[in-house]
């Protein structure tokens, strides 16, 4: 089985390339810019290079992508020749040649502002049935593919699977405020309990994945580390999530207060994993009770493979205001 790796040079492309390398897997990583896990270099928007590419492939994962800080920096027409017509591309290629497995690396932000309830009501229990409501254009191009996945699964009888990521990135925040507030270390941190996911288990969600499309035929499914809160807890942690997470994790205060780290007073939304566990049979490993376990021993909250692949940023350009502008 021979696997195509787009955006191979990124966060979760290079995770995925040196995950598949190491096991052994034949692989072939393709991304815009060179690196040491790009085995050409060219554009998904390019259909010649595309078809090229998919020669002898028989299986894809496609996490090229434009992304959420590029929105300030890339026109309109970039999300759509990168995000729709590159996905696109791809789609049309592997249903000629009858690829066995697509998955496509999609992300929690095509929810838009239905994250985000009113004020004085309860947070959000983000499921797959929460209906999208993207709020740019990132969102809007991110969320036209999946359809494009749905569209090749429903007619053209491919294979597909949508994974809706959540934070995996180590980057401070785009937020100022956030950035103000709390060291990466402890935002990440807070995260894992309804927003983020560690690298190393959003590949092997996607490995998972490339099994069981042939099973499943197409599935959206939300990759994030699985929260410790219930429907119950929405009303509470909307205002008081740091005295729900302290009364479940008794030791989190002292463990904190060694690190001089603080949890946020509130949630406005949870990411439930249920479904992405269920069907693919994913185990994630990297939540809230792991980051207190590193607490207690001195090591890093962040798996091995989050180590070795690091931080990328995504623009060339440094600028002043925070890691990079978001609109």
């Amino acid at each position: 089985m021979k696997i195509l790796v787009t955006g191979s040079a990124g966060h979760l492309g290079e995770a995925l390339m040196r995950t598949l390398r190491k096991a052994g897997r034949d692989v072939l990583g393709i991304d815009l810019k060179p690196s040491p896990f790009t085995d050409r270099v060219g554009s998904i928007s390019d259909r010649t290079f595309v078809r090229e590419c998919l020669a002898g492939i028989d299986q894809i994962i496609h996490t090229a992508t434009l992304h959420k800080p590029h929105v300030a920096t890339h026109a309109y027409q970039d999300f759509i020749d990168t995000n729709i017509t590159g996905t696109l591309n791809l789609l049309e290629e592997a249903a000629s040649r009858k690829v066995g497995a697509f998955v496509f690396t999609s992300t929690t932000s095509v929810f838009g502002s239905a994250l985000v309830p009113p004020a004085g009501e309860p947070a959000a229990w983000i499921t797959e049935d929460v209906v999208p409501v993207p709020k740019n254009i990132y969102g809007v191009s991110k969320l036209a593919a999946e359809n494009l996945c749905e569209l090749f699964a429903r007619r053209h009888r491919l294979p597909a699977i949508v994974l809706r990521t959540s934070r995996f990135f180590p980057e401070a925040d785009d937020d100022p405020q956030v950035r103000s507030a709390f060291a990466p270390d402890n935002a990440q941190a807070n995260e894992l309990l309804y927003r983020r996911a560690d690298i190393e288990d959003v590949v092997s969600a996607h490995l998972l994945a490339l099994d069981a499309a042939p099973r499943l035929g197409f599935g959206r499914y939300i990759v994030s580390a699985t929260t410790p809160f219930e429907p119950g807890d929405l009303a509470s942690i909307r205002l008081h999530a740091d005295q729900v997470v302290q009364a479940r994790f008794p030791a989190c205060a002292s463990l904190y207060a060694a690190q001089g780290w603080h949890l946020l007073d509130g949630l406005d939304r949870v990411y439930v994993n249920t479904r992405a566990r269920e069907a693919l049979g994913w185990q994630p490993r990297y939540g809230f009770q792991h980051v207190l376990d590193t607490l207690r021993n001195g090591t890093d909250i962040r798996s091995p493979l989050a180590r070795e692949v690091g931080s990328k940023g995504y623009h060339d350009t440094v600028f002043t205001d925070g890691p990079y502008p978001v609109m």
